[in-house]
């Protein structure tokens, strides 16, 4: 109930907007994350032993030190399910053959009576619905459920967001974390009055629905409706589901998740970049799925910051024959003026950064090796300026007159 009512105050804040800081390098990065963080959990129940470990190095470690353990029979099942998916992924894209899968192997765990054997089974599942109603909670109890109500909450929003604008990115739509708020607080409303648990946009079971072939809302709302029969009355039929047919499912769902040439080009792009995907991923696998997403989207805004607060002050030149300007480190042939410097900063000029710009601008003028006797400064992208960086002009003006240098500010306009 608590997560539920931090999400409706996230939504009528407008706080949807904070998701913004989880740029798509970070998506990238979040998502060959994902799909390594579920297969290292499901690789177990395919070989048919118990997994262990909450990261994805305590998992592998397990995995590899447990490996001997592997249950043939487990693995069979698990591995022909797996290519059953995957060949049908492939040869048949719209129809339902992880249905198929799951049916399959409901009648195979009956038929060929796969417990004796050792291939853990899903067993009994409580049939019926639960009572709707408030807690019997005293005022100390709300006190003490508010931190945990906020973490769930948190926790439900990144990993809902991530999820979610993973998939808005590939079909070419556009995400609204606002809705998802609503969305979220909506359903932990109903979680919490129906005694269940705080919810989110599950990663796996998003990505297992996607490859079913679902695109809209819609199939969630089918999804509860035949949740709902199987709740009342056929509970028993998903006893004899074998659980390394489970993990092929979540297996041949993740594998459209890893994306080597997208990390390639982010890294060919520019190596921050690269180091922002690869920081979430790393996250992700060592701290978890919440985590990965902070300490990517953390990095991206650190970078930001740092690009902000030291900005390229760039030497310009005339291109020959024309009379457009270009940065001289990106074309050597531009033509110089004998004792003219002309310098562009392509930022806002603004408190955290103003004394940067002064000693950049100091640095290329006593780089120059003739005499200068004029500084042009281009403010033509300069897209802000606040009163410390307008004192620091004045500043820079007064320094260069005591030297006999003019300061010429060219371009300017207002940038309220």
């Amino acid at each position: 109930l608590w997560a539920g009512v931090f999400g409706a105050l996230g939504w009528a804040l407008g706080a949807g907007v904070l998701a913004r800081f989880v740029s798509e390098t970070v998506m990238l990065g979040f998502k060959c994350g994902l799909a390594l963080h579920l297969a290292a959990a499901q690789l177990p129940k395919l070989l048919g032993f118990a997994g262990h470990g909450e990261d994805f190095f305590a998992r592998v470690v397990h995995l590899v030190l447990h490996v001997g353990e592997t249950n043939l029979a487990s693995l069979l099942i698990g591995s022909v399910a797996l290519a059953g998916l995957l060949v049908g992924k492939a040869l048949a894209p719209t129809r339902p053959v992880a249905l198929i899968v799951v049916v399959a192997g409901i009648v195979a765990g009956a038929l060929l009576d796969l417990a004796p054997h050792g291939v853990s089974l899903v067993g009994a599942v409580p049939r019926g619905l639960p009572m709707p109603g408030l807690p019997d909670v005293s005022r100390a109890d709300l006190r003490d459920t508010l931190p945990v109500g906020l973490a769930c909450f948190l926790l439900a929003i990144v990993e809902t967001s991530a999820v979610a604008r993973m998939f808005a990115r590939r079909e070419g739509q556009r995400y609204d974390a606002g809705r998802d708020m609503l969305a979220l607080a909506a359903a932990n409303l109903s979680a919490g009055l129906g005694r269940g648990l705080a919810v989110s946009g599950g990663s796996s079971q998003s990505v297992v629905n996607d490859e079913a072939g679902a695109r809209t809302p819609l199939s969630g709302l089918f999804g509860a409706a035949v949740l709902l029969v199987v709740a009342v009355s056929l509970t028993g039929l998903l006893a004899t589901l074998p659980q390394p047919v489970l993990a092929a499912m979540v297996l041949a769902a993740v594998t459209g998740l890893i994306d080597i040439k997208g990390l390639v080009r982010a890294w060919r792009f520019r190596h921050s970049e690269g180091l922002v995907a690869l920081a979430a991923l790393g996250g992700v696998l060592a701290a978890g799925l919440l985590q990965g997403v902070l300490i990517g989207a953390t990095l991206s805004v650190v970078l930001m910051l740092r690009s902000a607060l030291r900005p390229a002050v760039a030497e310009l030149g005339r291109v020959p024959g024309t009379e457009i300007f270009a940065d001289l480190a990106h074309r050597p042939d531009a033509e110089r003026r004998p004792g003219v410097l002309v310098l562009r900063c392509r930022s806002a000029v603004l408190y955290m950064n103003a004394e940067h710009v002064m000693d950049a601008t100091q640095a290329l003028l006593a780089a120059r090796p003739e005499p200068v006797h004029r500084v042009v400064f281009d403010m033509t992208a300069v897209t802000a300026l606040d009163l410390p960086g307008a004192e620091m002009f004045l500043e820079l003006r007064r320094a260069l007159a005591d030297r006999g240098i003019v300061l010429v500010l060219a371009g300017l306009r207002d940038t309220e």
